[in-house]
C-alpha cells in the first residue's frame, strides 16, 4: 500500500488551470476588494468558465461527474489566493447546491443545478442563528403550515453568501414540539419571496466573503419548497457537515501554503546584519514548523476526502468513520492554519501588518477556521465521542 498522495495527471491539470486563473485573474484585485470588502462581481460565472462550480455534480446539470477530493483541490488552490473567497466558492457550491443535489427530487435539480454550474446562481445555507450556534438543533425559526404554503418567522445569522445570494438552503422548526425531530428543510429563490430581508455584517477577517444576518418575516414558501420530508431536516443537516468540513480544510490548507511560500521567498530577499534572515535558525524554525503543519494538514484533509469519495452514500453523521475524520481534519487544519499566519507575520515584520501585503490577509482570514463550521471545541467533542463507540476502528 502507498501512503504517498500523488495527483493524477487530470487533478494535476485542474490545480493548475484554476491556479493560473487565481493569479491571473484574481491576485491582481485581492488588495482593491480587501479593503472595500467586496466580492468581485463575476466570481462565480468565471468558475462557471473554468468548469469547476459543480465539479462533484453529475455532468447531465452541468457539472464534471468528480468528487471531493478535486472539490477539495479547487477550494485549497483558490485559498492560496484568497482564503475567504475560497470559504465564499465552497459556501455556495458544496453547503447549499451540494447538500440540495443530495436531497431534492429530480425535477428541483434539473431546475436549479445547471444555474449553480454555470454562475447564474449564488447560494447559501441559513443554519446558524442568533442564540443556536455550536447548538444548532436548539434553533427557533418557525414554519407554520398554511394551506399550500408554509408561513416561515425567525432569522439566521453569520450567513456566507446571503447579501448576494440568489438561492437559500435553511432549516426551520415545523413541529417544535418534537425539538430536533421536528425540523424541515426548506429552499428558496431569494427573489420570488416577500418577507426576506438581510443586513450585511461587518468582520475584521474574511473581507470580500459577504456575511449577512437574514430575517424571515412571514415569508410564504411553497410547499413544494420543502427538501428532503417532512420533519427530515436533522438528517440533511447533519449529513451535509461532513462534506462541509472536509472541503473548506482546503481554505485553510491552501491559505497554510500562501503563507510558507510567502514566508520563504520574504526570508530569502530580507537582509538585515548584513545576511538574509532566513540563515537565521529561529526564522528557519518558524519555516520549518510551517511546512510541518501544512504536510500534516494536507495528509488529513485529502486522506478525508478519499475516504468520503470510496463510500456509497458518502453520508457521515453520528457513529461514523466519516463524522470523526472531517471533524479531525478541519480541527487540525484550522489550528495549524491560525499559527501559521501569526508566524508568517513575524516572518515579515513591520511589512506582514500592511494592507500591501498578502500575508495580512491570510492572518486576518485564518482565524475563521477555529470557529466556522463547527468550533475547535465542538470538533473535539465529535472526535472524543466517535473513538469512545465500540466499533471505532483504528486503522482509518
Amino acid at each position: 500500500m502507498s501512503l504517498n498522495f500523488e495527483f493524477t495527471p487530470e487533478q494535476k491539470m485542474l490545480e493548475d488551470s484554476i491556479w493560473r486563473w487565481a493569479s491571473t485573474w484574481l491576485e491582481p484585485q485581492m488588495e482593491k476588494l480587501y479593503e472595500e470588502d467586496q466580492m468581485p462581481a463575476e466570481l462565480f460565472r468565471e468558475l462557471g468558465k473554468l468548469g469547476v462550480n459543480g465539479i462533484a455534480y453529475e455532468e447531465k446539470y452541468g457539472g464534471a461527474g468528480l468528487g471531493y477530493v478535486e472539490t477539495l483541490l479547487v477550494y485549497e488552490t483558490i485559498g492560496r489566493v484568497s482564503n475567504a473567497l475560497g470559504m465564499t466558492v465552497g459556501a455556495s457550491q458544496t453547503l447549499c447546491f451540494d447538500n440540495f443535489r443530495r436531497n431534492a427530487s429530480e425535477v428541483q435539480k434539473s431546475e436549479i443545478l445547471p444555474k449553480a454550474c454555470s454562475g447564474q446562481y449564488i447560494g447559501c445555507l441559513g443554519i446558524t442563528e442568533p442564540n443556536a450556534g455550536s447548538d444548532a438543533m436548539g434553533m427557533t425559526t418557525k414554519a407554520v403550515k398554511r394551506g399550500d404554503h408554509y408561513i416561515i418567522n425567525g432569522s439566521k445569522t453569520f450567513i456566507t453568501n446571503a447579501p448576494v445570494g440568489d438561492f437559500m438552503l435553511f432549516y426551520a422548526k415545523t413541529d417544535p414540539e418534537r425539538g430536533p425531530h421536528g425540523i424541515s428543510a426548506f429552499f428558496i429563490l431569494i427573489k420570488d419571496v416577500k418577507g426576506f430581508s438581510c443586513e450585511k455584517i461587518k468582520k475584521w477577517g474574511m473581507r470580500t466573503s459577504p456575511t449577512g444576518l437574514v430575517t424571515f418575516e412571514d415569508m410564504e414558501v411553497p410547499e413544494e419548497n420543502l427538501i428532503g420530508g417532512l420533519n427530515r431536516g436533522v438528517a440533511i443537516l447533519t449529513s451535509g457537515l461532513c462534506t462541509e468540513r472536509i472541503t473548506l480544510s482546503g481554505c485553510s490548507l491552501g491559505s497554510q501554503r500562501a503563507c510558507l511560500e510567502l514566508s520563504l521567498k520574504y526570508a530569502k530577499e530580507r537582509v538585515q546584519f548584513g545576511k538574509p534572515i532566513a540563515s537565521f535558525q529561529m526564522i528557519q524554525e518558524k519555516l520549518a514548523n510551517m511546512y510541518t503543519r501544512y504536510a500534516s494538514s494536507k495528509w488529513m484533509a485529502y486522506s478525508a476526502a478519499s475516504y468520503c469519495d470510496s463510500l456509497d452514500h458518502k453520508t457521515g453523521g453520528k457513529g461514523t468513520d466519516l463524522d470523526r475524520m472531517a471533524a479531525a481534519s478541519l480541527l487540525h487544519c484550522g489550528e495549524m492554519g491560525t499559527q501559521s499566519a501569526l508566524d508568517a507575520v513575524q516572518i515579515h515584520g513591520g511589512y506582514g501588518y500592511c494592507q500591501e501585503y498578502a500575508i495580512s490577509r491570510h492572518y486576518l482570514d485564518q482565524k475563521l477556521w477555529d470557529i466556522g463550521a463547527g468550533t475547535s471545541e465542538i470538533r473535539r467533542t465529535i472526535i472524543a465521542r466517535e473513538l469512545l463507540r465500540d466499533e471505532f476502528r483504528s486503522g482509518r
